[in-house]
């Protein structure tokens, strides 16, 4: 995570956002008022997606059960009917 205040990231706000757009190197960026954090809108959609399939009830379960499950016992292309 880059770390940095207002002032110096106004002077570099365009290598900064490229840095955290090519590299997914979140900004932390210090204020009097607080700090802000920018990170590339990748990781925040990847952040949303988390936050939704971690709220379908059991879904954590179900996928730990199919990981444990023998390949044996799956389910081949040949026999699902689409």
């Amino acid at each position: 995570m880059i770390n940095t205040n207002i002032t110096s990231f106004r002077k570099s706000i365009f290598t900064m956002l490229e840095q955290t757009i090519k590299h997914n190197e979140p900004i932390n960026i210090n204020t009097k008022d607080g700090n802000a954090v920018i990170i590339s809108e990748d990781d925040y959609n990847g952040l949303m997606e988390t936050l939704h399939l971690s709220s379908i009830p059991k879904l954590k379960e179900t996928i730990i059960k199919g990981l444990k499950t023998p390949v044996s016992e799956c389910i081949s292309e040949d026999e699902v009917n689409w």
